[in-house]
């Protein structure tokens, strides 16, 4: 089966078409900036975009950096406050014209590394699930159970949302060395630790591929490992998130 993905980002949004069995991407990936500012109408135009370029028409699965409940979001850390009671799902199913099913973008990404990556192998564990780019998105799995929106990035550390310490786009905005920002990562995962206490820690995100430059900085009671899917997650996990709720709808309908 195959599904369009599409992962929203406070820096861009990427897509590729899916095929949900195997988690393998069968397209190239399209990746647009977001647009300044992060607005609703602006970002859903975008989205229309992927799917034009793609040429789909079928079912979309959407992660995006929010609680999302129902497809509708109920905070906005990298994008404009206005997306806060906004049903992302009909806006942007109204700019692609097909249907749209969206979650948390690190509980989708969290899916796909669950599924396909790194967290295979630890299905009776605690596995905490980190997505490190704009911000900081947090996934986490018991017995592989997700417990839904757990935005984690947002703690707060020295007077400040985790995020703005820790995050990807921190250790470049600030120019930052590896050795550097590992040391504000490192003290993040001391208080996921101390909060959560996970088996597995598994670090995802665009700079994961770098992850050379900064594991041997790190240290945790947790295995801590990189995301094997690295940041092809997102758009992998929200088709895999859009098959979930069409089987679900589809099993709902015969009862």
């Amino acid at each position: 089966m195959e599904i369009l993905g599409i992962d929203v980002g406070g820096s861009a949004l990427k897509g590729a078409i899916v095929d949900v069995q195997s988690g393998k991407m069968l397209t190239e990936r399209i990746r647009i900036a977001t647009p300044e500012g992060g607005k609703p109408e602006d970002m859903a135009q975008v989205a229309g975009q992927i799917v034009e370029q793609l040429n789909w028409k079928g079912p979309i699965g959407c992660g995006f950096p929010a609680v999302v409940k129902k497809g509708v979001a109920f905070s906005a850390a990298n994008v404009d406050k206005s997306w806060i009671g906004t049903s992302v799902s009909d806006l942007f199913s109204k700019y692609t014209k097909c249907p749209v099913y969206t979650a948390n973008d690190a509980d989708v990404a969290g899916f796909a590394e669950m599924e396909f990556g790194a967290g295979r192998e630890y299905y009776n564990d605690v596995v905490l699930i980190l997505t490190l780019g704009t911000g900081i998105g947090t996934a986490l799995f018991s017995e592989g159970h997700l417990m839904p929106n757990m935005e984690f990035g947002h703690i707060e550390i020295r007077g400040k949302d985790a995020e703005k310490r820790a995050s990807a786009a921190q250790r470049t905005n600030k120019k930052l060395s590896y050795r550097r920002w590992a040391e504000h990562l490192q003290e993040y995962l001391e208080h996921m630790e101390a909060l959560l206490n996970p088996d597995v820690i598994i670090m995802g995100g665009g700079i994961s591929k770098d992850s050379d430059k900064f594991m041997p900085y790190l240290h945790t009671r947790a295995k801590l490992l990189i995301a094997t899917l690295q940041n092809q997650a997102g758009i992998v996990g929200a088709a895999m998130y859009a098959k979930q709720q069409l089987s679900t709808a589809e099993n709902s309908a015969k009862s």
